[in-house]
């Protein structure tokens, strides 16, 4: 089928090069000129695994960049709209980019009758203000239709989520537009993508052929924030269990695997750490919020897990600080700046705050990150160094951070790291290791919902920072 994408953002652009695999013609078009030179140069905006090999395979057959939206939409059997929805100041998606990307297609419908797909994440009802405005725009009814597609892509994972996905969800409200949207995914819902010598390797865990759910519109705009919302409440509900262990002495990684155990559970996000970031979480739990209130709906559950989330940050800023006492004039490592391994995006990202922080309270930080670290500079003031590897940022340092899920950060030369740090000192916000073993290698080590080891014991009398007992005052003067 021939495919227009409007959005070559981290959504339309993953979308775009996945179609295109699935046999697809695609047009993927943005209003940045610059962006699109450089795609058809083959230089892409994101890191993200496998895109490079899609856009290259693909780009020039059957993808193609263009700014030209009308021409896009004229040709294109079926209009994807994956623009950006920001959160406004009063926490609802700013919809202003995606009315202006549905008043440019009013203006290019024409010849046989669009599907206009919803595949940005947009709150219940979008579907109808579509339909209104193609309408005042004077596009005739029967020119279009509307279907909402959510996208459920992980960052770092976007492509294997897309041609692997658990389900598949099409909100339409007609039988023709049902069927349309079936047939594009065919290849994944047939099995037959997957068994094809060229198909990009899965997750062992995939399920082939995956679901595919049909509802109606509403229901579909609903479902991506309903999802978000259950994961970042799992997340921020695994985070308070972690504290409550490490105040009891207890082990949250082996909590964790066993109430993941449980059927009704699961083991997925069981995964403490420093708290959620990216653009999807904070965004959409906020969105989805202020949609319940504005329809006499209160989901107060949201507001804790957003402030569990923000809470974390401070958790594990007190570890830093019971490590070392005082922060002002140390010298500390930071491995990871982006919110999550496998990506380059700083949105919302902890370790950033986390960053931000330790060099208001006067240290003097060195970051590295193998992905985010142009982002970052942006982002972060200029005293912070940026170091070319994990080892150099080590380097002297009074402490290493561990802040992002990196693959290589959980392999590290720990030997080797020993010698290049000042002090044997790692904070670990993602447990990515074994407090055994980095006892056995010497290592004092604090990670998250578990206790602290360290080679050297502090004296049983020490309290941690942030829990001093003040001494009897000094008599006043007479």
């Amino acid at each position: 089928m021939r495919i227009a994408i409007v959005g070559c953002g981290y959504v339309g652009l993953v979308a775009a090069a996945c179609f295109a695999e699935l046999g697809h013609d695609v047009i993927c078009v943005d209003n940045d000129r610059e962006k699109i030179a450089a795609l058809n140069n083959g230089i892409l905006p994101i890191h993200e695994v496998f895109l490079p090999e899609l856009v290259q395979r693909h780009r020039g057959r059957r993808l193609a960049f263009s700014d030209d939206l009308s021409s896009a939409v004229r040709d294109g059997q079926v209009v994807f709209i994956a623009v950006g929805t920001p959160q406004s100041e009063n926490g609802e998606a700013d919809l202003s980019y995606f009315e202006g990307a549905v008043r440019e297609i009013a203006h290019s419908l024409q010849g046989d009758p669009k599907i206009i797909v919803e595949k940005s994440t947009v709150p219940v009802y979008t579907s109808e203000w579509i339909r209104l405005i193609l309408a005042r725009e004077g596009a005739e009814a029967s020119s279009f239709e509307v279907a909402s597609n959510p996208e459920f892509l992980r960052e770092g994972t976007a492509v294997a989520d897309f041609l692997y996905p658990d389900r598949i969800v099409i909100g339409a409200d007609s039988e023709r537009t049902c069927e349309v949207m079936r047939h594009l995914y065919e290849p994944l819902t047939s099995g037959t993508y997957p068994r094809a010598a060229s198909a990009l390797p899965g997750p062992a865990s995939a399920v082939s052929p995956p679901r595919l759910i049909i509802t109606s519109t509403k229901s579909a705009e609903l479902i991506k924030h309903a999802s978000n919302a259950f994961l970042a409440m799992k997340l921020s509900f695994v985070n308070s269990v972690a504290n409550v262990c490490e105040s009891v002495g207890a082990d949250i990684e082996q909590v964790c695997e066993a109430v993941g155990a449980d059927s009704r559970i699961g083991p997925r996000f069981m995964k403490p750490g420093i708290g959620y970031g990216g653009s999807c979480f904070p965004k959409d739990l906020l969105a989805f919020g202020a949609l319940a209130r504005a329809h006499g709906c209160e989901l107060r559950l949201l507001d804790e897990v957003a402030r569990i989330n923000d809470e974390q940050r401070q958790v594990f800023l007190k570890k830093v600080r019971n490590a070392l006492w005082t922060l002002k004039g140390k010298r500390l490592a930071a491995l990871g700046l982006a919110f999550k391994g496998g990506t380059d995006d700083i949105r919302e990202s902890p370790a950033v705050h986390i960053v931000n922080s330790l060099h208001r309270e006067g240290a003097t930080v060195v970051a590295y990150d193998p992905a985010a670290m142009d982002r970052a500079r942006q982002a972060l003031p200029p005293a912070i160094s940026f170091a070319q590897a994990a080892y150099d940022a080590a380097q002297g340092a009074d402490a290493l951070l561990i802040l992002t899920d990196w693959e290589e950060f959980a392999a590290l030369d720990l030997d080797r790291l020993r010698r290049t740090l000042r002090h044997p000192i790692v904070i670990d916000g993602r447990n990515l290791y074994s407090p055994h073993l980095m006892l056995a290698k010497g290592f004092t080590y604090a990670s998250i919902g578990r206790a602290q080891v360290s080679p050297i014991s502090p004296p049983s009398a020490l309290p941690a920072r942030g829990a001093l007992t003040p001494g009897p005052r000094p008599a006043a003067n007479p």
